[in-house]
């Protein structure tokens, strides 16, 4: 079972998880620190009591939820790119396994088949 781990560790493209890993990592602190102090922030902010300045402070809020929102969908499109490999990775492991244990049987029978002619022959 380790050499089918290792195999499934070789087949993933470890350079571009490296390369996007300072990316993905800022991506999420960035993100983590806009919800952490996003929410408390605005909803600590009392609204202007004019209709202009409310409206405008609301457009306000607005755009950082769209900004917030667009930096959460660039962070799990990777998330997900990166999922999609290990997938891959995973299910080229699983074939050659199959494959491996049907070649491993064919051997074990043509052993036992040589096996019985050696033992039958002598």
């Amino acid at each position: 079972m380790a050499v089918g781990w290792m195999t499934a560790l070789k087949l993933v493209p470890w350079g571009d998880v490296i390369e996007a890993t300072p990316q993905i990592l800022q991506a999420a602190r960035r993100l983590l620190g806009q919800t952490q102090k996003g929410p408390a922030a605005t909803a600590a902010a009392p609204l202007p009591n004019g209709t202009e300045d409310g409206l405008a402070a609301l457009r306000q809020r607005v755009q950082a939820l769209e900004t917030e929102q667009q930096a959460s969908a660039v962070l799990i499109g990777s998330l997900a790119e990166q999922n999609a490999q290990l997938v891959r990775a995973v299910d080229a492991l699983r074939v050659r396994s199959q494959r491996l244990t049907i070649a491993v049987a064919l051997a074990g029978v043509a052993t036992v088949g040589l096996l019985a002619w050696a033992l039958g022959g002598s």
